[in-house]
């Protein structure tokens, strides 16, 4: 599934604070082939202070996609923090309803 988006050449997949770190912007795709890594780099930043964050800039998906926004949500959940998706494309909507999450992403 895709969701076309105007992505710079050249821009890695993944998740970006803002400047301030309230929230989280993510680009390009995000499928089984890069979810390990995503989820890894994320891993790395701390979570969004505002607990946003934007799907905007998703482009292919899979359903690794939803795995990627499931385990984030239970990293916020551990340590008591909101997180929100916000701009979730139809795609990934449609997938997380495929599997019954909607409430959980929000989607």
């Amino acid at each position: 599934m895709s969701a076309t988006r105007d992505v710079p050449a050249g821009t890695k997949p993944g998740f970006a604070p803002d400047a301030g770190g309230a929230r989280w912007t993510y680009v390009g795709e995000l499928t089984s082939a890069n979810a390990g890594a995503v989820l890894t780099a994320a891993g790395r930043l701390p979570l969004p202070a505002d607990g946003e964050v934007d799907l905007r800039g998703v482009e292919a998906i899979d359903s690794a996609a939803v795995a990627v926004l499931l385990a984030l949500k239970r990293r916020a959940a551990a340590k008591n923090l909101p997180l929100r998706f916000v701009g979730i494309p139809a795609p990934l909507a449609s997938l997380a309803e495929l599997y019954g999450v909607e409430e959980i992403l929000g989607a």
